[in-house]
Parts: structure tokens; sequence; C-alpha cells
């Protein structure tokens, strides 16, 4: 099919904030769509294969710079120029194409078929040139591109194609253009799709037999990823309970990072939450997983918690999360960071998909199936009750163990792949505040174009406030729209101007601050960090309120961040 058809309605799409005129106008888009397009339903998500596949399209905003001065015979720092007035590099290939246009009359017509066959060589891409192979598949297009092709397709390239969809949209645009759009048939087409992780064999099932009963032919596979469940936050016990309901299940929440695992004959696969594939990463957990879990075919839902071999005392995601990225001197980097697996639900066991099953029987499968052993693989710390006292104890026993908090799960819960949902809760202690000063900042894109749109926070390193050292990135508590007098907020907008008469040096999108502008941030906690020349990060900072009352002398020193650090609770041995 033509691109221009899919880029028209990917203009309509992003004409309208309203979610039932976007099922409108995608459900009629998908009425039409033939099934040898299906992989258009790909492109809609901003993407060009499904999900579950590690493949993207991994363009920077660098390559696509070039790509759009080569295509449109302009200077990379035009464009780059352009990008910062406007915010938005697709609305830049928009404007650059159309002023090129004017003096070109021969345009090669661009389809989809030809979109994404470009688009799927640039992941292959590797070694020597391959910048320049890129930038010549790149180029190809967009010289073949109207100005509004243009715009959707470099957004599609650097992964912001803004349309205001998501695969819910999808799911319900589907239940419109080919059932009676009601409960029955959005659930059914939910569940095909959590259980494949790919829209477009959905799309398959339903244009061949237009049957929703047919849909249950799409089963979950053993090797091939699935969204993991995501919990809704609670601030109290109190609360935890109300919403999931008496007795509760009272877990663990460990500082870690998810693992599900899938085992079918002797193979192990591990995906991380992200869907990224990690098995050559942890050899060990292989090894555990095939020695203490019993099972044909399973798919297990597990926290990896990383400790330390000689004192066993647990340590903090930061701390163990380069193992995700490693591709090399695995075994060096597994004896230094060693893991242990805390399984907490299964979604698969020898043929049978358990999603509908609540998770008191899911729960009771893995306490029969994973065999604990310690600093190896166990099953999740958890409790069983009513009594607000005694979860209370064990949320107190949750820190002192150093773990992030507790997870409240409702027993009759089914498994919801890829969904926050109301039946699991987390609740974690609250956050820490500093007094910060702001020394960098990037520009952001889109809504947030041409303002700064995150923030290089810094500490005080001498007790004069004359040296300040890194400490983290902080994007989130400031505001999209400017705020009223009696608002203690503040927008993106009105903290970029205040902060415009300190900037020191622009490279880019990147401005380097004088520091000047102080601010209080919240934070979770302080990890150690190679990123920031003080040592630490922040995790998770958010802007609270301007501090204009303090001088630069009494902004947070590295010396109480060191000791903050040292006073967050340590950890102990829980095996």
């Amino acid at each position: 099919m033509k691109y221009e058809k899919l880029a028209q309605t990917y203009d309509e799409l992003s004409s309208t904030t309203k979610r039932l005129e976007k099922i409108g106008i995608l459900s009629k888009f998908l009425k039409q769509l033939k099934e040898e397009d299906r992989d258009v339903l790909y492109l809609l998500l901003g993407d060009i294969y499904p999900e579950y596949d590690e493949r993207r399209i991994g363009i920077s905003n660098q390559i696509a710079i070039k790509s759009i001065a080569k295509a449109t015979g302009s200077e990379n720092k035009d464009v780059v120029k352009k990008w910062k007035e406007i915010g938005d590099i697709g609305k830049v290939a928009e404007v650059l194409i159309a002023k090129k246009k004017q003096s070109t009359l021969h345009k090669n017509i661009l389809t989809t078929e030809k979109v994404i066959e470009n688009l799927r060589k640039l992941p292959d891409l590797v070694g020597k040139g391959t910048v320049n192979k890129k930038l010549s598949l790149i180029t190809e297009l967009l010289t073949s591109a109207s100005p509004i092709e243009a715009l959707y397709l470099v957004r599609t390239l650097i992964g912001d194609l803004r349309i205001g969809i998501q695969e819910s949209t999808v799911r319900d645009s589907l239940a419109e253009a080919f059932f009676e759009r009601n409960k029955e048939s959005t659930e059914k087409i939910q569940h095909a799709i959590d259980k494949t992780n790919d829209v477009a064999a959905v799309f398959d099932v339903i244009k061949k037999n237009g049957k929703l009963k047919d849909l249950e032919k799409l089963q979950l596979q053993v090797g091939k990823p699935i969204k993991v469940m995501l919990a809704d936050k609670a601030k109290t016990i109190e609360e935890a309970f109300k919403k999931v309901g008496k007795p509760a299940a009272i877990e663990y929440k460990y500082d870690g990072f998810r693992l599900l695992a899938h085992k079918t004959g002797d193979s192990v696969i591990l995906f991380t939450r992200n869907l990224e594939n990690v098995t050559k990463q942890f050899p060990e957990v292989i090894d555990y997983i095939k020695k203490y879990v019993k099972g044909d075919s399973f798919i297990i839902d597990s926290e990896a918690v990383g400790f330390d071999k000689k004192t066993k005392e647990y340590k903090p995601f930061q701390e163990i999360s380069q193992r995700i990225r490693r591709k090399y001197d695995i075994e060096k980097i597994q004896n230094e960071l060693p893991v242990e697996i805390n399984v907490f639900d299964i979604l698969y066991y020898n043929g049978k998909s358990l999603l509908d099953e609540p998770f008191e029987k899911r729960t009771e499968l893995v306490s029969k199936i994973v065999k604990n052993h310690p600093y190896k693989i166990i099953r999740s710390k958890k409790i069983v009750t009513s009594d607000e006292k005694k979860a209370k104890e064990f949320y107190e026993m949750a820190l002192k163990d150093n773990q992030e908090g507790v997870m409240f799960k409702n027993l009759k819960a089914e498994y919801q792949p890829g969904r926050r949902v109301g039946h699991m809760l987390k609740i974690k202690p609250e956050e820490r505040d500093l007094d910060l000063v702001i020394t960098g900042g990037e520009y952001g894109t889109g809504r947030r174009g041409g303002w700064l749109s995150s923030f290089i926070l810094s500490c005080r390193v001498d007790s004069a406030g004359k040296t300040f050292t890194e400490i983290g990135k902080m994007g989130t508590g400031i505001k999209e729209k400017a705020t009223e007098e009696t608002d203690s907020g503040i927008s993106f907008h009105e903290l970029t101007e205040k902060l415009k008469p300190y900037f020191k040096k622009e490279n880019g999108k990147m401005v380097e601050i004088k520091p000047k502008i102080i601010i209080s941030v919240t934070y979770q906690e302080i990890q150690k960090s190679p990123n920031y020349n003080s040592g630490f990060a922040l995790r998770f900072p958010r802007f609270t309120a301007l501090r204009p009352d303090k001088p630069l002398s009494e902004v947070s020193s590295l010396k109480e961040v060191k000791k903050d650090f040292e006073n967050q609770k340590r950890n102990w041995r829980y095996g």
C-alpha cells in the first residue's frame, strides 16, 4: 500500500486527543487493510517487528540529522539549528523536504513495503561502513518522500511517532472494525495479544476467519517473551488491604530486576521485563533452573537480586545492573556479581497456560516445583494474612533486609501481562530530600520542544559553594503548562527561562549551566554510580520546589550525600 495513506492516517490520529475518535479512525483503516499488509500493524505502533522481537530500528538523532541533510542538500548545522527551534526532528524533515520539493518535479511513489524493507535492514548492519550504509537506506526513503511522509518516517526512525495510540487502542479498534465492540470482544482480543505479543498475528486470525473463538487457537509459547504484570502503588498497609482484599499474599519487593525464565526440554531462555534476551549474561541461572525447578516446560516470573560473594550481603539494583548489558567477560562478572533468583509466580507449566488461574493456585505450584537453594534460587519470602499488625511486621522485616518494601496480592487474581493492575500493589518508604543546584540540561522534543526537559543536578564539594559535582539527572515533578502565581510548582518553560541567563555552553541539545538555580528534590535512594563524578546517583529524583532563599553555600554537600548513603538501611543475610 502507499506509505502516504498510512502517513495520512497517522496525521488523522494525531489531530485528536479523544480516544473514541482515534478508535473510529483506526478501525476504518483496519477494515480496509489487506492481509498482505499485516506488517503495517507494527508501523502503527512505531515499530517494524512484533514487540517480542529484539531487533529494533535503533537510529540516533545524529544519524537522522545527517540523513535529512543529505536528502535535502542542507548542512548538518542548519538541520540542528532548525531542530532546536522546532523541537521535533520529524517536523524539521517535513519543512526541509517541502522546501526541496518546490524545486523538484519527479518523485517516486513510496510504499509501506519499501519502508519496511529498508528499515528492517538497519538492525542487521554491523562493522565497518555501517553508518554510511544506514544513511544510504534512510536517504533513499527520504528522497522519495512527500513532506508528510518524511515527518512520520523520521519519527518512526527515532522511535517517537507521537500519534497517541497504544496497544489498547489497536485492540479496541480491531474489536470495532470486525466485531461488535463490547466487553467480550475486547477481552478475547486482549487475551490473544497477551499470549502472542504480536498484534499482526491477532489481525491475521481475525481477518482470515472473522470469529472470536478462533483467537483461542493463539497460545503462549515457551521461548517467546511475554510482558510481565505490573503493580500499582499503595501508601499504607490499610489502603493495600482495602484494595486487594483479605486475606492477602504479602511478599518482599526485591531490589533487583525482573527475570522471566522459559524452559522447554534442556533449553532455558531468560528475558527481562523489557523483553530483552539475557540468557548469555546469566549462565549460572540456567544451571539453577535446570537443577532446582521441576518440570518439562514452564515460564516462571522472578526477581534477580545481587549479593556480595564473601559477606552474603545483598546489593542494590544499581550495582548489578551492568550484568544485563554485559556481552563479554561473562565468567569474570558472574564471579564478581553473583545473583540469587527469587521466584514468585508461574505463567505456564507442562503444556498449559496458567494466565487465567488464580494467584493462590499458581503460587501453590511454585512452592511444589521450586526447591530452595539460598544464594542460587529460592521462592520469594511471603506470608498470607488478614492481620494488619503482622503485615506491618513483615514490611519492617523487608526493609531491614534492605529490600524496597512489600507487594500485596489478591489471592484470586489472574495474571494480566503488561498491565498495571489494582490487585497487585507495592508499598515502599517515603522519599528523602536534598537541596541541589542545576548545572546542565537537555532540550526536549514534541510538547517540550524549545525547552529544557531534563536537568543535571549537582551537590556541593567545598564549604563556600564554589565547586560542585554531578549526582544525577531529573525530569519529573515539573509541569507541562505554565503555573499560576498561587501554584508552588513550575513548568518546563518557566524553569528554562530562569536558567537561560546562566547558560555557559551549548552543544547540540545539551547545555552547560552556571550553578545558580537551587531546587529541592525528593529521591528514593542514593546509590553508588560510575556515571557521575560524585561517585553517587539519586534513584528517582523528583522536583519539589525552587529554593531562591538559599545561597550556594547551603546546597547539600557531597559529605552529606555520603553520610546519607551510609545511613541507609544496611542489609543483612536473609537467604
